[in-house]
């Protein structure tokens, strides 16, 4: 007979592997860690084969642990439209209306809304668009009933469910100044032109917190640029005017096409993911039914 598997396993799996940690899905699930991981190790017994690797700043999935995230998500994905559907509570009609970080909305959003309009067609869709403080106000303030931030670990007030794993890495243009191109570690960071983000933005305190740790005594000065944007922080590197510090997500293409180069400093590691947050209502409508295909179809990054 086949293996038929615990709901409850699957579901703190999933809330797993979408955290990275067991520490972080321990708190999106109001459990103890050593709950987490027993139920992880049960699921694992059940299935037969490890689901994670551990390491120091979490779990990465194995083979096994991938092929098992796509089916989780879809019952996740089942289980909520089923109890939508009971209770009468999805209503197709009407407007979509969403927050999101600069970053997530330049290049996470697109595919995942794409894919939700070939089936939804929702009229009119509203997308905003701030940096992560702003957009956490909006949510607040029931402005928008669903947002996708990046780099937060809590929101006060707020329910946040992680999402999609992502880096911020410094790069550089490929044929840019040479003082650039001679930056090998963490520390040289305080001799050249860097370019930030501004003040509120996620991207800017993840990158001041790393730098802490990293020893480096590093803030904006007379040398370096503050920009609003990626696109724009993108142009300025190009441009060969200093390092920037941008998301995986954003750098793809010029990656792809040699123009940007990321700058590998051993001792800098800057991970971080990129979040749902609710109101403590949750979202409903059109919005509940775009979190549940954005769970199911969540989107790939290049390498």
């Amino acid at each position: 007979m086949p293996t038929t598997l615990d709901p409850r396993r699957l579901e703190t799996f999933r809330v797993v592997a979408q955290s990275g940690q067991v520490s972080g899905a321990a708190r999106d699930l109001h459990l103890s860690q050593p709950a987490v991981t027993a139920q992880i190790r049960q699921l694992e017994g059940e299935v037969g084969r490890p689901l994670f690797t551990r390491h120091a700043s979490g779990v990465e999935l194995t083979e096994a642990g991938r092929l098992l995230l796509d089916y989780a998500r879809k019952v996740r994905g089942l289980l909520e439209e089923a109890g939508e559907r009971v209770q009468g509570a999805t209503r197709m009609g009407g407007e979509l209306r969403l927050g999101a970080s600069t970053t997530a909305a330049a290049y996470v959003l697109p595919s995942l809304l794409r894919g939700f309009l070939v089936k939804h067609r929702p009229a009119p869709l509203v997308l905003e668009v701030g940096n992560t403080e702003t957009v956490l106000q909006w949510v607040r303030e029931g402005r928008t009933p669903l947002a996708l931030v990046e780099g937060l670990t809590r929101a006060p007030g707020l329910a946040l469910e992680s999402y999609l794993e992502d880096e911020l890495v410094p790069v550089r243009a490929s044929r840019g100044p040479k003082a650039l191109a001679e930056v090998r570690e963490a520390g040289d960071l305080a001799t050249v032109p860097l370019i930030w983000r501004e003040s509120g933005s996620g991207t800017r305190a993840v990158v001041e917190r790393a730098l802490r740790r990293a020893r480096v005594a590093r803030a904006p000065g007379a040398s370096d640029l503050v920009v609003g944007d990626t696109e724009s922080i993108k142009s300025c590197v190009l441009l060969g005017l200093g390092i920037g510090f941008l998301s995986r997500w954003s750098i793809q293409r010029e990656a792809r096409q040699g123009l940007l180069e990321v700058v590998a400093l051993a001792d800098l590691h800057i991970p971080r993911a990129f979040s749902w947050v609710q109101g403590g209502g949750g979202a409903s409508g059109q919005a509940g039914a775009f979190l549940r295909h954005a769970r199911v179809h969540p989107p790939r990054l290049e390498r």
